[in-house]
């Protein structure tokens, strides 16, 4: 007999078609929708909720460094930009511009009327009305370091947008420091790209390639761009934050000075630093099945669903009074340094409903409560990263025994199952740029190439001959082998690993 195929509840699936899969999760999970404004997203509260946790998580880090929040204005004057050519040449084709500041109706319809004396840019990064700022607020090295953070929206006008993926309005938040060195300025780029490491790894359970950009993909007028880079599953790289080096360039077109030890008149060395809404883009596609969203327990908003199957009137309230008495004990218990959070559903809708709701959902973990689990003093369970979904009986007292061990096992399995994936659509045979552009043609494995680490001779010039392919450098690891070789685009000698790939 042949098997019985298993359904799943999204539709298509990954091998099927990727990209409709991402966005029918996104649907399934609740998380956000398009807004009337193309390119634009209303987050809707479950996908809201776990950028509040990732924000609270990233914050605290954040502080732990030493540095503060503020808030910027969202409108900065174009003549901001224009002090930094490099700036507005990487920005120019994104922005947003303010350009009248009232209505006035005409014939039915409401017409932009008062044109501003100078157009206003709708935030993309905060880079120059910030540094306007830092040139009032330093004025010797004793004010230095200044480390400041701000949580806010940006808007970059996209052309293809993709929800959470590439959105003309999106969350972030941003940092920016300055120093009296250069060598102090590097020390935070670097500081802060750990702070994300440990973020995406030990949180979002998301591996991560930690590296600098080539000269091709480095920020507008930064110095050095370090970035760190995970792999979707389809094979292609999804860049989860940023760090840059900025030099003195910033602080010499916002006049950033002040006063040295020795009476001197100097610039500040200037750094800023990212991550955004992106990260739940990444989320799903690191982690997301053919059934939905998987959340790795640290940033669940809910770690526990029950589930009460009330098959008669006259048992609800003894099976809800069971129900209220599990979630107490569970809540009493720590996962992650929190207490564990859960939630009890009790709308009117049938059990086999809700279960794969919260499945889709990507909730850790899921309780039925029957009358035979009322009789039995058990429970039945679900796992999330158990992909049969296979039901568990136990009892309630090994249960909650158990949770915090059980939430940690899931974690480590999410981080597991993506590392190995990781690691094995990683390619290192590779040799020529023959090879090269055979692979990021073919549709091997489903057109599920990877990445490439090969040898680079560090040519800018040289990163050209990828645009055709659709391929980048997504960075040069940080920890590099330092053998000799040939570059992969050239037949060059070569020292430098880099990381070649297509990209969101």
């Amino acid at each position: 007999m042949t098997p019985k195929k298993q359904k799943h509840a999204i539709s298509p699936m990954r091998s099927e078609d990727y990209p409709e899969w991402y966005q029918q999760v996104i649907k399934a999970a609740d998380l956000a929708e398009n807004a009337p404004v193309r390119g634009c997203m209303v987050i809707k509260p479950w996908g809201y909720a776990i950028w509040e946790n990732i924000r609270q998580l990233l914050d605290a880090q954040i502080k732990a460094t030493g540095h503060e929040n503020a808030y910027f204005p969202l409108f900065i004057p174009l003549s901001f930009f224009e002090k930094e050519a490099k700036h507005v040449e990487g920005f120019a084709k994104e922005c947003a511009v303010v350009t009248h500041h009232r209505l006035e109706e005409k014939n039915g319809r409401l017409i932009p009327t008062g044109e501003l004396e100078e157009p206003l840019i709708v935030r993309p990064t905060s880079e120059t009305i910030i540094g306007d700022a830092f040139s009032r607020w330093v004025e010797s090295y004793r004010d230095l370091p200044l480390l400041i953070n701000q949580w806010a929206n940006v808007v970059r006008w996209e052309m293809r947008p993709r929800v959470f993926l590439r959105t003309t309005e999106f969350l972030w938040q941003e940092g920016h420091t300055a120093h009296a060195t250069h060598a102090e300025a590097v020390e935070e780029t670097l500081k802060m790209l750990e702070v994300y490491r440990r973020i995406l790894e030990e949180e979002l359970a998301i591996p991560v390639i930690v590296g600098e950009k080539s000269p091709g993909e480095r920020f507008p007028g930064a110095e050095h761009t370090y970035t760190l880079e995970a792999m979707m599953q389809d094979g292609k790289a999804l860049q989860s934050c940023t760090s840059h080096d900025l030099g003195q360039n910033f602080a010499k077109a916002s006049n950033i000075k002040f006063n040295t030890a020795d009476e001197q008149t100097q610039y500040a060395y200037t750094t800023s630093w990212g991550m955004t809404t992106r990260v739940i883009g990444s989320l799903i596609m690191c982690h997301g099945d053919d059934d939905g969203l998987r959340l790795p327990p640290r940033i669940s908003p809910k770690h526990v669903v029950i589930i009460p199957i009330i098959p008669k009137p006259e048992l609800e309230q003894a099976i809800l009074s069971y129900a209220e008495k599990l979630a107490q004990e569970l809540r009493s218990k720590n996962y992650a340094n929190q207490a564990v959070v859960v939630h009890i559903d009790k709308r009117d809708r049938r059990g086999g409903e809700k279960n794969w709701e919260w499945i889709k959902k990507g909730v850790p973990l899921r309780i039925e409560i029957g009358p035979r689990d009322l009789e039995a003093g058990t429970i039945t369970l679900g796992r999330r990263d158990d992909p049969t979904h296979a039901k568990i009986v136990c009892s309630t007292a090994d249960f909650v025994k158990q949770i915090s061990e059980m939430l940690g096992e899931i974690q480590n399995n999410y981080y597991r199952q993506a590392k190995a994936y990781l690691d094995a659509h990683t390619h290192k045979n590779l040799e020529n740029f023959a090879q090269l552009k055979a692979f990021f043609t073919s549709s091997n494995e489903n057109g599920q190439q990877g990445f490439v680490l090969a040898k680079w001779c560090g040519d800018p010039e040289t990163e050209s001959l990828l645009q055709d392919l659709k391929v980048t450098i997504r960075c040069l690891p940080l920890q590099q082998s330092h053998t000799n070789g040939q570059c992969i685009l050239t037949g060059r000698a070569a020292v430098l690993d880099a990381i070649f790939a297509k990209s969101y």
